[in-house]
């Protein structure tokens, strides 16, 4: 019995990766992350040299009026031309004329269109140029009112949605926020207008809002689980957007095994609860989560019914602290706790009993180059003994700790390109973990299985306190908006409790064929391990499929 607990033990660790990466999956489907980058209007910034002119006038100092300081003070940086030019061009020690002054003129005008103030202007007052001194202004352009179109807003609002209010400077980064903030609810429509205002140098943004109806309806089936405890599973997922009016969105999952199981009682379960909410540039967001599984196992005597649940709970806040015409950058801050319970035929494992809780930081960076995608998010994550948690089990031997400390980063880049006359994409995704202490085996880094190292079956996995992943895969673009891919992965694993395992390393080839078809999508696979430990035992070939339907 103590054998069957051990494998049942890493059999679990198994079974809550997979829900964890299921669970992460089902999210990214049921809240899209709207990417607003608005474009600005007009042509590219005309690359002009200051050149000789007669008259001139030497210039010794350029500087902003004082009502526009210090606000505008990182203007002056720019009137060089560094961002156009080669090489910079200052004005300062120049001879220049009326010419002259009009081009820093442009140059710190296209600052400011750059940075989002595309409704404020750069002046030049008349002045005395014979002291040396070049004095420029900035006359902000401002909001004088924020507002519905005719015939919208029924279902939306203004104040948490919109981070602008009147009186303040017009930037396209906070339109940009506020139409994002509108478009993460897939049930709704938003487009915004920046209109004269009746008072000079002022704007009226006027917001166009409109949404369907606020349900959605979503079940998928895949076979990603273990003949143990039900190799089918599904997932039925109901929505309700903008419950509030706040662009909000909530939904409940129920997950459970549909069957491909080995004989007698067996099976899994499950429930997830999700509502977030944004405020300006934040998001706030809760989960809940509970799982359970049991299955029958034959004993010396009798069939011994082994059964676990486990629960999940987090409050996260994140915050865009940083945004320009092609990227932003997050910062959040996440509480959770983690409980699992364990029985033989109904009797509780005390031993095995876990409650996990903590903080986790994070730092996000998104950013466009070119067609390409690049994203990247650091996390670190730490056990803090809050919330009614309890010492892990293995902290008596030093295996583990419920105050762990680990660094975990997730890095991806997509880019899409032309080549043969066919419609490419190239997506590489890389995820490492480092601990800084003993890590219990839910915390650990596993590599093996279609959600890490692909081409391998899953029902063997390496697990260490610490590893990485490198996730590489070619799509071509097929009929009726489908893809076929082929992808080569890898993985490492290290650590302590790595020197117990057959290997810490391996590689597999993933080939499949992925799309819409209606209202559902598909995806079919099959792979193979490339390398792998000689001890390591897994399939020669494995396959699977996952598919989905929306309403």
């Amino acid at each position: 019995m103590c054998a069957q607990t051990a494998n049942d033990l890493q059999q679990r660790s198994q079974e809550q990766e997979r829900r964890a990466q299921e669970a992460l999956q089902q999210r990214q489907k049921t809240i899209p992350a709207p990417d607003v980058r608005l474009q600005k209007d007009g042509v590219e910034p005309e690359v002009r040299w200051l050149a000789t002119e007669s008259p001139c006038f030497p210039i010794q100092e350029l500087a902003l009026s004082i009502e526009t300081l210090p606000q505008w003070s990182w203007l002056l940086s720019h009137a060089d031309g560094h961002a156009t030019l080669a090489n910079p061009d200052p004005v300062e020690g120049r001879c220049i004329g009326a010419q002259g002054v009009q081009i820093v003129i442009d140059r710190l005008q296209n600052a400011l269109i750059a940075r989002g103030f595309v409704t404020s202007r750069i002046l030049a007052a008349p002045q005395n140029l014979q002291t040396g001194r070049l004095t420029l202004q900035v006359l902000p352009g401002r909001i004088q009112e924020v507002r519905w179109a005719q015939g919208s807003g029924q279902r939306g609002s203004l104040w948490n949605t919109v981070p602008m209010s009147a009186g303040d400077v017009l930037n396209l980064r906070d339109i940009e926020q506020a139409l994002e903030n509108f478009k993460r609810v897939p049930t709704s429509e938003a487009d915004i207008d920046i209109q004269p205002a009746q008072e000079p140098g002022f704007s009226d943004v006027v917001i166009r809002h409109a949404q369907t109806l606020p349900f959605r309806l979503s079940a998928s089936m895949d076979d990603s689980g273990t003949r143990s405890t039900g190799k089918l599973q599904g997932n039925a997922t109901l929505s309700y957007d903008n419950w509030w009016t706040l662009s909000d969105l909530f939904y409940i999952t129920v997950q459970s095994e549909l069957g491909a199981k080995e004989p007698g009682p067996r099976g899994t379960d499950g429930r997830t609860v999700h509502y977030s909410v944004p405020w300006g540039y934040n998001l706030l967001s809760v989960t809940l989560s509970q799982n359970s599984y049991h299955q029958n196992v034959a004993g010396a005597n009798a069939d011994v019914l082994y059964s676990g649940s486990s629960a999940n709970s987090e409050v996260k806040l994140s915050r865009i602290i940083q945004r320009d015409a092609a990227g932003k950058t997050t910062v959040s801050l996440k509480g959770f706790q983690r409980r699992s319970n364990n029985y033989i035929d109904d009797q509780e494992v005390e031993v095995q009993r876990r409650v996990v809780g903590g903080l986790e930081w994070g730092l996000g960076h998104r950013r466009a180059i070119d067609r390409a995608m690049f994203e990247a998010n650091l996390t670190y994550r730490a056990g803090t003994g809050a919330w009614g948690a309890l010492p892990a089990p293995e902290e008596g031997f030093g295996e583990g700790t419920s105050r762990m400390r680990l660094w975990m980063l997730d890095a991806n880049v997509q880019w899409p390109f032309e080549a043969a006359q066919q419609s490419w994409t190239w997506h590489s995704a890389w995820k490492a973990q480092h601990n800084k202490t003993p890590l219990t085996p839910q915390d650990r880094f596993s590599i093996g299985g279609r959600f890490t190292v692909r081409g391998f079956d899953g029902l063997s996995v390496l697990t260490a306190e610490r590893g990485w992943l490198w996730r590489n895969e070619l799509s071509l673009a097929a009929a009726q908006g489908t893809q076929v891919y082929a992808g080569i992965d890898h993985g490492h694993v290290a650590g302590a409790s790595a020197q117990n395992l057959v290997g810490q390393n391996l590689t597999g080839l993933v080939l499949g064929w992925r799309g819409p078809y209606k209202r559902m999508q598909f995806e079919l696979f099959a792979g193979r391990p490339l390398r792998k430990p000689e001890r390591f035992k897994t399939a020669t070939e494995t396959a699977g499929f996952s598919l989905s339907v929306s309403y």
